[in-house]
């Protein structure tokens, strides 16, 4: 993961320079810079969350999640079968 980010820091500091070398006024280019660092600590918070999710399931050993209707089997819902 922290390969990714570091490109991604490079872009946010690449951005705005290569806009300004195409004649892009400065506040354009400070605006793309500030919104690429924006969805770039986004996704950096987004990727730490899901490791750490992760991680703790892999040490907790729980099974993943069923879904609404993965019963086990017959009678396995609420009071059993009726009849």
């Amino acid at each position: 993961m922290s390969e990714v980010i570091r490109w991604a820091a490079f872009g946010c500091a690449v951005v705005p320079v290569v806009l300004l070398m195409c004649g892009l006024p400065v506040g354009a280019a400070l605006g793309a810079g500030a919104g690429l660092a924006a969805v770039t600590a986004a996704s950096r918070a987004l990727l730490r969350h899901s490791e750490r999710t992760a991680a703790r399931l892999d040490a907790d050993g729980a099974s993943p999640h069923r879904g609404r209707h993965g019963r086990t089997g017959i009678g396995a819902h609420r009071g059993g079968r009726r009849v």
